[in-house]
């Protein structure tokens, strides 16, 4: 019996016009029935609307197309399918998926179906990873029209526009009964292990290992910020003065007023935030090496 998959893809994602049809044709290919969404709002109640009528969800989009779908996805139990359409495509990265739309859908079509976590900022589910500060600005630095003219280069472009701009504030960080006062310029907490179009939260981060990886930023100088990127980059963040880190299951961040926090790439809430980790709350479709 062939499997039933609702097919969403964001037709706004930087290849999603493109590559609707060769995605399709994979996932047929491969055995499975295509489902087309049903008429609803947005792609969380389409979600729903057809939980009964499919086995699996498949979503071509970028990060922040799967945020938005996360909601329904708990609430259905339906395995995700993920097909990288974004800019930054980091969850894709987490999981080891092929950045090649077709080569996605063949993954799918195997039926290799692990349990992963899911985090949640006041409430919000996210994958990969919630910011404060540095990570905001770069949210709001980085425009649609950036994202499709540079690609994944749009993140540097939009981080070399706002590091000037950038100002301490500081932030009582709660874990484990502890309570930690940061003079911090950025605030990152990883349920997952990329973000920020390939950065690594933390060189020791899963999205299977029940935790939080989170890491605060303590500079007074943007300039200090630069020296560090390829520590950052790497996920290199233990050992230096200047990159104070927590692993656990609960974070709570509170700052003297209230910043914007980003998860996923899309602002969602505001401090104070409680952020807690739902061990292996959903299941994806990975590379049988993953």
């Amino acid at each position: 019996m062939s499997r039933r998959a609702l097919l969403l893809i964001n037709p706004r994602s930087r290849r999603g016009a493109e590559s609707a049809g060769p995605v399709r044709a994979a996932l047929e290919a491969g055995g499975l029935e295509i489902r087309d969404p049903p008429d609803a709002p947005d792609s969380a109640a389409q979600i729903r609307a057809a939980a009964k009528d499919v086995d699996l969800v498949v979503i071509g989009g970028g990060d922040g197309s799967l945020n938005a779908a996360v909601p329904a996805l708990l609430d259905t139990g339906l395995p995700l399918g993920v097909i990288p359409l974004g800019t930054g495509n980091d969850f894709a990265r987490t999981i080891g998926l092929p950045l090649d739309p077709e080569e996605a859908a063949r993954v799918i079509a195997a039926g290799d179906v692990v349990p992963i976590d899911v985090g949640e900022a006041n409430g919000h589910p996210f994958l990969n990873v919630a910011n404060i500060g540095l990570g905001v600005d770069l949210t709001r630095a980085l425009t649609r029209d950036a994202k499709r003219r540079w690609g994944v280069l749009g993140y540097a472009v939009a981080g070399m526009r706002v590091l000037g701009r950038v100002r301490p504030f500081t932030a009582w960080i709660e874990h484990g009964g502890q309570t930690h006062v940061s003079r911090t310029v950025h605030v990152a907490i990883g349920n997952g292990r990329h973000y920020g179009g390939g950065m690594v939260v933390d060189e020791h981060a899963r999205i299977d290992d029940g935790r939080l990886h989170a890491f605060s930023l303590e500079v007074e100088h943007w300039w200090k910020v630069i020296r560090l990127l390829p520590a950052l980059r790497k996920g290199a963040v233990h050992g230096w003065a200047e990159i104070r880190t927590v692993v656990g299951e609960e974070v709570t961040v509170r700052t003297r007023r209230k910043r914007s926090v980003n998860t996923d790439g899309e602002i969602t809430t505001e401090t104070p935030v409680t952020i807690r980790v739902r061990r292996g709350a959903l299941s994806v479709f990975v590379p049988p090496s993953e």
